[in-house]
């Protein structure tokens, strides 16, 4: 089966059905379906072939949806990118991906063209919305309305061209050496993942999903698919920017769905959500990091009778594993066991499997797991490794956990973010679960910073909650009270907000960067 097969089988079951709601507009599965088709058949005729790339650099809208399951239509890999990323890296991914099309916007097109990307291979650009001031000197111009209206008839699929085995998506994430890194992931690889999700989430055709999340991040993105495959309404929108517009949207379009982020989540716990009632929403979803134990108590709160399902996975593989929210009371701080179709297990240095609650480095099996990284054959060496069984690969996360007797999964931390300091390792998201536990911090972030005495000493930064007055004192007392004292932060600075990557996460690395 292709991640295409999700659209047209919905459209033929449910043709009337709303499929996406983005602002005003309203599309149903047939409509959905039709201009996917155009768009597939237009692409071709620029010459796509079956394996080309093609980059989405759009927000969140009906442009971006159509132009997901059109570039699968018509047998090409998907590379979703963020419409803020700078100008020098999407030239690198141009160049490293060997884009043929990129789908964008003209403010885009206008920094790219501003900058010498060297991309011989990228022949059009095809620009959404208006493209009056879109620059037409290196690369060939294209309106994506001009595109669609051309092919106004073409409202049949193009003939297959791609199996299960081909690739679907290179999705960019960060590199450790500070180049991103496209993971390859087949049509197997997305179509196992996104049903083990459906599974455990129960999905079906009754359910309205909202998503504020960019579809350029692997979460937002299958909050696309997943809806798309069992024929639910997907309800989009640009951001979380403004919290109450989107509040109002859940609630008119009885949304039963909602995926968040721990930032998202923190913004929620400042809102004043009393004028307003929840009846139709089923569950909660949290994944990218996780959330402190003080969090997930005020959301039950906040949204009585509602699931919440704690989640943890990568990009590498999606999703890994899931905690019930029956469970979530019962067992703090853990995100679950694997996933339906999932084994994860933990290992040593050397390799062994390591005994219940002992510290090591989370190894996933399962259809879900990439091909590799593209043009990066040492680093997929060193994350695709020899597994259990012959012939076999697995994927080593890089993320420390712990297993406990029962097969739930502990997150300790990122192997690269672990701090040492006076040889004792501290796990930063240990001190963020008890900073959070404090009353008044809305948002807190622990990184590594270099330290004469200690080699890097902890740093925590804080937001307080509006109206909340906190000073270093109170942390500092806070966590000496519940902390070993090689874990307390030597320095507290407090902000009025944390930098966001794209993917909505704290920006560690930009606070590291800030150190002087």
């Amino acid at each position: 089966m292709q991640v295409e097969a999700f659209l047209e089988s919905s459209a033929a079951r449910l043709p009337d059905r709303v499929a996406l709601v983005c602002e005003e507009r309203r599309l149903t599965y047939q409509r959905l379906e039709e201009d996917s088709n155009r768009l597939a058949h237009a692409l071709t005729r620029l010459g796509v072939a079956r394996g080309d790339r093609v980059g989405m650099c759009l927000d969140n809208g009906t442009d971006a949806v159509i132009t997901i399951f059109a570039v699968l239509k018509a047998g090409a890999v998907l590379a979703p990118l963020s419409p803020a990323i700078k100008p020098e890296k999407l030239a690198y991914i141009i160049r490293d991906s060997g884009l043929r099309v990129l789908v964008t916007k003209s403010a885009v097109t206008a920094a790219l063209e501003s900058h010498d990307s060297g991309a011989p291979e990228l022949k059009n650009v095809v620009v959404a919305g208006p493209a009056h001031d879109a620059q037409s000197g290196r690369y060939p111009v294209i309106p994506l309305d001009g595109l669609l209206n051309e092919f106004d008839g073409h409202v049949t699929p193009p003939a297959k061209r791609s199996i299960d085995m081909d690739l679907a998506a290179l999705l960019y994430t960060s590199g450790t050496t500070g180049r991103p890194k496209g993971v390859m992931l087949s049509h197997f690889n997305m179509v196992a993942a996104a049903t083990s999700v459906i599974e455990y989430l129960r999905n079906d055709s009754r359910d309205v999903i909202l998503n504020v999340l960019p579809l350029s991040f692997s979460y937002g993105l299958y909050q696309a698919l997943t809806a798309v495959r069992v024929g639910a309404t997907f309800v989009l929108e640009r951001s979380f920017a403004y919290p109450h517009t989107v509040i109002e949207r859940l609630v008119a379009e009885n949304v039963t769905g909602f995926a968040i982020v721990p930032t998202i989540a923190s913004m929620l716990l400042q809102l004043d959500l009393t004028a307003y009632s929840f009846p139709a929403l089923r569950y909660l979803t949290n994944a990218g990091a996780g959330l402190p134990m003080s969090q997930v108590q005020r959301l039950r709160t906040l949204f009585p009778g509602v699931d919440l399902f704690l989640m943890y996975g990568l990009t590498e593989c999606k999703r890994v594993s899931y905690l019930p929210p029956d469970e979530v009371t019962s067992r703090p701080g853990s995100v679950g066991k694997p996933m339906p179709n999932v084994e994860a297990y933990v290992v040593d240095e050397h390799g062994y499997t390591l005994p219940a609650n002992e510290v090591g480095e989370l190894v996933v099996r399962g259809s879900n797991v990439m091909r590799g990284y593209w043009n990066l054959p040492d680093e997929t060496a060193r994350t695709l490794r020899e597994g259990p069984l012959p012939g076999e690969r697995v994927l080593h996360t890089g993320d420390l956990f712990r297993i406990d007797e029962e097969g739930y999964l502990y997150f300790v931390g990122r192997r690269d973010d672990m701090i040492k300091s006076r040889g004792e390792k501290v796990s930063p998201s240990e001190v963020e679960n008890v900073l959070y536990q404090l009353e008044g911090v809305s948002m807190a972030a622990v990184v590594g910073v270099p330290d004469y005495d200690r080699g890097m000493a902890v740093k925590a930064f804080i937001v307080p909650a509006e109206g909340v007055n906190l000073n270093e004192k109170d942390v500092l007392r806070h966590c000496a009270a519940r902390l070993e004292a090689f874990m307390i932060p030597k320095e507290v600075e407090f902000r009025q907000s944390l930098p966001r990557n794209a993917s909505g996460k704290i920006d560690k690395r930009e606070l590291i960067s800030a150190q002087p």
